[in-house]
């Protein structure tokens, strides 16, 4: 089965591991999702899949997406994303299939994908972690300035442009962010709740994207092969 899902961000909560231990973990509604597409070296180049999540009225949608969904004989859906798999094993799947959280069963890392939460605007102290200007006697109100930039031109020395790249203000958050490696902490196979380790990128309700991790560093390798 392919190791990768869409679902929702319920929130955080805590448990107990076998060792007594109090383990924060993040609660995810993995699916169902449903198969919208198979893709195949023969026909498209490569072997894929492509995942339908979250149902919706059809006035809400489009006539090309509602006419691609129904060529798998599902209802519209609201998200659709692809998942990579191995060379042949695309005929393994069928189009309308169910994808639950039981494809991560024998998964003990996963890598999670979301959108983080969007701040606006905000000063180079809080977007990249400045410690700002001296706060002793006799410095000017400038405590959280970020400092000249005038002296950071290219480096020809002609021009008043801004090297790109310079950390300054500007919009945070908002962006894909892929946090790597958490462990699956337990299943709900019964309400498709998939619980993992730690935190996950976006608000509550977000859209995530949960694969099966595709690095791990040696400690979880090793566990990864234990099992």
């Amino acid at each position: 089965m392919a190791t990768g899902i869409l679902g929702r961000k319920i929130g955080m909560t805590r448990l107990y591991d076998e060792q007594g231990r109090n383990v924060p973990v993040t609660v995810i509604q993995a699916g169902p999702c449903q198969i919208s597409q198979v893709k195949s070296a023969d026909s498209d180049g490569y072997e894929a899949i492509q995942i339908a999540f979250d149902d919706m009225k059809a006035r809400n949608s489009t006539f090309p997406l509602i006419g691609h969904d129904a060529k798998a004989g599902i209802a519209p859906k609201r998200y659709h994303r692809e998942v990579r798999v191995g060379d042949g094993e695309s005929a393994n799947y069928e189009l309308g299939q169910e994808l639950t959280v039981e494809v991560f069963a024998d998964v003990k890392f996963v890598d999670v994908t979301g959108t983080s939460k969007g701040k606006g605007f905000q000063g180079t102290m809080k977007r990249h972690n400045f410690k700002g200007q001296l706060a002793s006697h006799g410095v000017e109100r400038k405590h959280r300035s970020p400092g000249s930039i005038g002296g950071h031109a290219n480096n020809a020395g002609k021009s008043g442009k801004i090297k790109k790249g310079k950390r300054m203000s500007g919009h945070m958050g908002q962006e894909r962010v892929t946090v790597r490696s958490l462990p699956v902490v337990g299943i709900d196979k019964e309400r498709n709740l998939l619980l993992v380790k730690g935190a996950v990128p976006g608000p509550k309700q977000g859209l995530l994207m949960v694969r099966e991790s595709v690095r791990l560093y040696k400690r979880k390798a090793k566990l990864a092969k234990a099992s």
